[in-house]
């Protein structure tokens, strides 16, 4: 019997309190038969004993609309569902979920913001003291109650506390966001943590991303006004119906004395546990302990800001215990964690009194030493002031780090130190999405792309969690967006920060800033292809995934806001020339200290996001059934693909800037018009691309297209070659340096374990990790049709050297698998599709099929393999040499040998073509060194079992 499986309000993840009145109920249905499908589903809501029933028809499950009446504020009510099928036969009631809301409206908070009277110096330097403030009041509960609700927020970062005891798992709270225009508000129960009586509440404050000084070439400075606030409120209701709020007020006490003595998200924690007090656990005298206590003054804040969160919190996930340990020379115990990760270290150790214990944090090691120079002018390090107890258990709660390495200072002995880990923290989404394959660097390499989604996924998607940056960089998930969407349910988080995005945007005519929130407002809005798509792109990209069409719906104007703004700097051919741009940001050829110096230009680079921007408005609307808005966006998109062909593209299909990025923006933009010069445009990529022996020739913004490219044209097995590329750059190469995240440049680690010498080195940074959407999709096969994955495409494709791969996804329909194996020429095919859903299944060599929930098998025969390789000779074309990871790595071998002119230029110039050869292709190359090459590649052919030319062949 089919059965609810699982029911949800809003997002997966969303918090517990809802942030509207209309929450969207989504719910999935298992155990069903064959071919299940919706025709309609009951939800039944209960409030105060009252139940009501709605009924919803048709296959709607996810991101349904609210079929009640809007909820009031402060509502506790529970909902169930039950569905029934085409075929007439019904599941059970769902458990119940319960459908909480707190304040929904600013006018639902009567509390005020508070700050301590006596205010702390303003550091001198970015080392300064930056003291926590710590605020408290006494609350008094009846007899009878029957429910307790804490709504707080913060300008700054917070910890809440009631009667000593931390009343939430949240950290770094309330987040990131545009603070002048959204101050978002946390709601928790906390009905188990009250007694009747006095009750003392408060909460810890540092400034956060509040007061934090950002820049960059040495220029930091606070970019939001006021002062560190508090803003509490306790809503006490009882079991007569009466209601008790009590929130900050002039009543309450505050002070910035205590065992926080600096509290930084830049510049790290530092804690003196002698001056401990127990001022957030204590009442004394019918006040808080506080040493130094005054009461608070109240701060005229903005209030209409207020507005409840909709996106999970960040949370601490997990922790992960050292891999290795050894007390160094210097004195300090030196441990590598085996994975690059974003959070603190939780110590426990024994020293004495008035000891400074140091924590170091590091990525990699440089010369056996932690390497800190990538960091700039942020710290790595947290400190700690051993108490009268002689025992230290220390971990920082407002800041974060990014590390693998840590070096602890002040601990003289590894038996000293009890314990010690590494706490994981992110924005508390759920993993939706898994790969594998029967390459374990590939599975090493999409465990990096994990785990740099989730270091930069800290209540905003940034580009990197440990330098003085840190930032919202629109054009990072841009590109990422659709890896992300697949890997974790970011909904939530990615919803909210869109409505930054629109803030944002607000201030600046319709562009987008290239950071969101935007903390320099000081400096020119300027837009920029790429990043200021931002805010066209992530909207379909999460609507494709998710399903939820109001997601358009509330981005609709924020995307039509930057259409209308990169129209009005467009020319008279219709086309984006001119002004600043990052174009192709980090193309590899670039030199390390000028990253925009790309092959491709930063013309064409504008011009074809404008047409994917205008084309994505069109289809928003047509979604929206906005008909006469999607005809204008695609007129103004056809437009500009006629103006961009005329321009940019000859008749046979090569582009002006005769560079990878520049095809692989036409062929997946849409840009080309038929099929002849599409085919020769991905013919020309696949030859750039064997051209330069497989070695990455894209950045930011070509790379996540490549290999579509190559495989929409027919050069799938360029594409797959290219990814198992292992040399400098590639994907892979970071993966046999050791790397556990993806880096920012391709070579943020020089082959000799050097850090790139350019001062924007990270070792976290995941847009270059985007091809796996393209894994996901391509080579596990399992790609949305319709969005939601309400009708999937299961289309894999095997290549290269693979000999398996697989993927899940819990889609908002159920949990979708889909996994391939060769055997004997054969490949075996099994997929699951989850009830309410559907699939087409595009098989090499079968026509299409559509497929109900279920398990499903196939077994398709393939082409024959490849003929016998001939004998590597004098003759042979460099191209087809190119293909072979083990000629080409013994030829760079001799290269380095016989100089850049003769050896590596051959792959910066793409020397390794179909009409050049060994003998044609090597100038000013003495007899030795010819011989020298030959030798390697004629230890290939015995190898393999072909005859040697020997070396008498071996001359020019």
């Amino acid at each position: 019997m089919a059965l609810i499986a699982e029911l949800w309000l809003d997002g997966r993840g969303s918090p517990a309190f809802r942030s509207t009145p209309r929450p969207t109920v989504s719910w999935t249905v298992t155990d069903a038969h064959d071919g299940w499908l919706q025709e309609s589903a009951d939800l039944e809501l209960t409030i105060a004993g009252t139940a009501s029933i709605a009924t919803v028809t048709g296959r709607d499950s996810a991101a349904v609309a609210w079929p009640f009446p809007p909820l009031a504020p402060f509502t506790a009510a529970a909902l169930r569902v039950r569905a029934r099928s085409t075929r007439g036969d019904e599941t059970a009631w769902s458990e119940t979920v319960p459908v909480l809301t707190g304040p929904l409206a600013p006018a639902d908070v009567t509390a005020s913001f508070i700050t301590a009277a006596k205010q702390p110096e303003e550091p001198a330097d970015l080392a300064g003291d930056r003291p926590t403030l710590r605020a408290a009041g006494v609350v008094q509960v009846r007899d009878g109650l029957s429910r307790a609700v804490l709504t707080a927020t913060a300008l700054g970062v917070y910890e809440p506390v009631v009667n000593g005891t931390v009343a939430t798992d949240e950290v770094l709270a309330p987040g990131w966001t545009s603070y002048e225009d959204r101050l978002l508000l946390q709601t928790t129960d906390v009905t188990a943590l009250m007694v009747e009586g006095d009750n003392l509440v408060g909460a810890e404050v540092a400034e956060g991303w509040h007061r934090e000084r950002f820049g960059f070439d040495g220029d930091f400075r606070v970019a939001y006004e006021g002062p560190t606030a508090l803003l509490m409120q306790v809503r006490l209701e009882y079991a007569d119906g009466t209601v008790d709020t009590h929130g900050t007020d002039a009543t309450w006490l505050a002070t910035y004395t205590g065992p926080t003595s600096s509290a930084s998200i830049y510049q790290g924690e530092r804690r003196d546990d002698r001056r401990l007090d127990g001022g957030l656990t204590r009442i004394v005298g019918g006040a808080p302990a506080f040493a130094d206590a005054a009461p608070v003054v109240v701060v005229d804040a903005p209030r209409e800001r207020l507005e409840p969160a909709a996106a999970p919190p960040a949370r601490r996930i997990q922790t992960v215990a050292p891999v290795a340990s050894e007390m160094r020379e210097n004195g300090r115990i030196r441990l590598d964690f085996g994975q690059n990760l974003v959070g603190w270290m939780h110590v426990r150790a024994t020293a004495p009194e008035g000891t400074v214990v140091t924590l170091h944090h590091a990525e990699v090691l440089e010369n056996d030493e932690l390497a800190i120079r990538a960091l700039r002018h942020a710290a790595n390090v947290d400190t700690v002031v051993v108490g009268g107890s002689g025992t230290v258990d220390f971990a920082p709660r407002f800041t974060f780090h990014g590390f693998r390495y840590a070096e602890i200072e002040g601990i003289d002995s590894l038996e000293a130190l009890a314990s010690v880990e590494a706490v994981v923290i992110h924005t508390d989404m759920r993993r939706t999405g898994w790969w594998e394959s029967s390459d374990p660097l590939l599975n090493q390499l999409h465990q990096n792309v994990v785990w740099g989604m989730r270091g930069n996924f800290v209540s905003l998607p940034t580009d990197c969690p440990q330098r003085d940056e840190r930032l919202g960089w629109t054009g990072d998930i841009q590109v990422f967006a659709p890896t992300a969407s697949f890997l974790y349910d970011c909904g939530g988080m990615l919803g909210s920060w869109l409505k930054d995005v629109e803030a944002e945007q607000a201030r600046n005519a319709g562009v987008v800033p290239m950071i969101v929130p935007n903390p320099a407002h000081r400096s020119p809005v300027l837009p920029a292809a790429a990043w200021s798509d931002a805010a066209t792109l992530v909207p379909p990209a999460l609507h494709l995934a998710l399903g939820d069409a109001g997601l358009l719906e509330r981005q609709y104007a924020s995307m039509t806001a930057w259409a209308e703004a990169v129209l009005a700097v467009t020319d008279e051919q219709g086309l984006w020339r001119g002004g600043f741009q990052f174009g192709d940001w980090l193309d590899p050829t670039a030199p390390p200290h000028n990253p925009a110096a790309a092959k491709t230009d930063q013309d064409i680079v504008a011009s074809a996001y404008l047409h994917k921007t205008l084309t994505a408005v069109a289809d928003a609307a047509a979604v929206l059934g906005r008909t006469e808005d999607a005809e204008r966006w695609a007129a103004e998109a056809a437009r500009t693909r006629a103006a961009f062909l005329a321009a940019y593209v000859t008749p046979e299909g090569r582009v002006l800037s005769d560079a990878p990025t520049a095809y692989a923006l036409v062929i997946t933009f849409g840009l080309l018009d038929g099929d002849a010069r599409l085919a020769k445009a991905g013919d020309r990529l696949a030859e750039l691309t064997v051209a330069h022996a497989f070695r990455i020739r894209t950045g930011f913004v070509g790379t996540p297209l490549l290999c579509d490219a190559l495989a929409s044209t027919g050069h799938r097995d360029v594409a797959h070659r290219l990814l198992a590329e292992t040399g400098c750059p590639s994907w892979l190469y970071p993966v046999t340096m050791g790397a556990t995240t993806i880096w920012e440049r391709w070579d943020s680690m020089m082959p000799d374990g050097s850090v790139n010498p350019g001062e924007m080195t990270s070792f976290n940074h995941y847009a270059l990790g985007a091809v796996a959407d393209w894994m996901h999709r391509d080579i596990a096969g399992l790609s949305p049709l319709e969005p939601g994955y309400r009708v999937a495409r299961i289309a894999p494709r095997p290549g290269g050297a693979l000999t398996s791969a697989s993927t899940a996804l819990e889609s908002v329909h159920g949990r979708f698998e889909v996994s391939w194996r060769l055997e004997d020429g054969t490949m075996h095919v099994t997929a699951a599709v989850p009830a309410n859903a559907e699939a087409v299944v595009d098989l090499p060599g079968m026509p299409e099929q559509r497929v109900g929930a279920g398990a499903h098998e196939w077994s398709v025969p393939l082409d024959a393999p490849p003929a016998a390789p001939a004998p590597f000779t004098m003759d042979t074309p460099l191209s087809v040499m190119a293909w072979d990871p083990e000629v080409t790595g013994r030829l760079q071998g001799v290269f380095g040998r016989v100089g850049y002119f003769i050896g590596f230029g051959w792959i910066d110039n793409g020397r390794w073509r179909a009409d050049t050869t060994l003998r044609t292709g090597l100038p000013m190359c003495s007899p030795e060194q010819v011989a020298a090459m030959g030798a390697e590649l004629d230890a290939i052919n015995v190898q393999r079992g072909l005859e040697p030319c020997g070396p008498d062949h071996w001359r020019l």
